[in-house]
């Protein structure tokens, strides 16, 4: 006999309450960064190893022939981070979009001066070892958010506006139940046995008890249970 479905779950939308707010916020930062410029991207979420997000120029295509970018972020380092912080990649990728459509981009991943120049334009400081002395081009270029400058300033006017990314990934999937009543951990689990943890950015794998809760201290992300 199944188990009855809880009427809960079957209002609450994930996709629609994900999707819609990183659509609303992509508009936002268009209009107050870019003066409503740049076309509209297909926002996807990625777990790309060792990445908070990237950009891929034209990487969709609609029925029709119309082309798409693709802008995608990775939800697996989303628990760790400020709402703030995910914005500033949205934003960083935002900037390859507008170069790609409206000046030079480097030679394959290579972050140049002129999409330095925009960035800093925007409130983010290029840099490549997260620090204030980071060089600002290169191969691997992060950003440091500026207090008060522009992006900081659009973003203090969203979140003023109640927005939140409310899904988040969690730490571990939930057990699976079994039939009528609560749901139990996994046999291996529930006899003691140490599981294996990953870290979803860098591979790093450590072994703990199954409702351990175990942070990777390079990628500031939770590890996942694995295999």
């Amino acid at each position: 006999m199944s188990s009855p479905v809880d009427p809960t779950t079957i209002q609450i939308k994930p996709t629609i309450e994900t999707y819609d707010r990183l659509q609303l916020a992509y508009e936002h930062f268009n209009k107050a960064l870019f003066g409503s410029q740049l076309p509209n991207a297909l926002i996807t979420l990625q777990r790309r190893k060792g990445t908070y997000g990237y950009f891929a120029g034209a990487r969709f295509r609609h029925e029709d022939g119309r082309p798409a970018d693709e802008i995608a972020l990775n939800p697996s380092t989303f628990a760790a981070r400020s709402i703030k912080d995910i914005l500033g990649t949205l934003v960083h990728e935002m900037v390859h979009l507008w170069q790609h459509h409206q000046g030079t981009p480097g030679r394959g991943r290579y972050h140049n001066r002129e999409w330095a120049d925009k960035m800093k334009e925007i409130g983010l400081k290029p840099t490549d070892d997260g620090t204030e002395d980071g060089k600002e081009t290169g191969e691997t270029v992060g950003h440091l958010i500026v207090p008060e400058g522009a992006f900081d300033q659009a973003t203090t006017k969203l979140l003023a506006k109640d927005f939140a990314i409310v899904w988040k990934e969690a730490a571990a999937p939930p057990p699976a139940t079994k039939g009528e009543g609560e749901a139990e951990p996994e046999t291996e689990q529930k006899s003691g046995k140490r599981v294996r943890y990953l870290c979803p950015s860098c591979d790093l794998k450590a072994w703990a008890k199954h409702d351990a809760r175990l942070m990777c201290a390079d990628d500031k992300v939770l590890m996942v249970a694995g295999s």
